[in-house]
């Protein structure tokens, strides 16, 4: 799958910015370890259904979905697609999902809990890859739909 991704991302020219790990990155803490960083800046990407669709959330590392904030948001319950779910609808499996080279049908929304930070590091399509991008880029090369309130617990 990160080679799909790095395809895509070199239509922004930020392939050469992706970070592969001899070491898992499949997990927020896993991927701080890797990239030496705070678990709060890793942008994780969680996917959710919407109707045959999936509904990608991209947060904080340290946030959760709050799922009052979610009902809100997108009126309708959080339910989160389960892992064969995921890699059929987003085209990424679980410790790789990102919002990059995945299909049109699927919805990308960022979540506010992301705004405390200038740069991000998502999961780049497989269990062991990152990129850091700052808001900007992320916005532009996830295709995002806009920015929601949907999270909770992060400081």
């Amino acid at each position: 799958m990160i080679e799909k991704v790095k395809a895509y991302l070199k239509e922004f020219d930020l392939d050469t910015r992706i970070q592969e790990f001899s070491e898992s990155s499949a997990t927020v803490l896993d991927a701080a370890i890797a990239l030496n960083n705070e678990p709060k800046r890793i942008a994780k990407t969680l996917a959710f259904r919407l109707d045959a669709e999936a509904l990608l959330v991209v947060c904080a590392g340290d946030a959760r979905v709050d799922n009052a904030k979610f009902r809100t948001a997108f009126n309708m319950k959080a339910r989160m697609l389960s892992p064969e779910e995921t890699l059929e609808l987003v085209g990424h499996a679980i410790g790789g999902v990102c919002p990059f080279g995945i299909p049109n049908t699927c919805h990308v929304y960022l979540d506010t809990s992301l705004q405390r930070f200038n740069t991000v590091f998502p999961a780049c399509g497989s269990s062991n890859s990152a990129i850091e991008m700052n808001l900007k880029e992320l916005e532009l090369c996830s295709q995002s739909k806009g920015w929601v309130d949907v999270c909770k617990d992060w400081i």
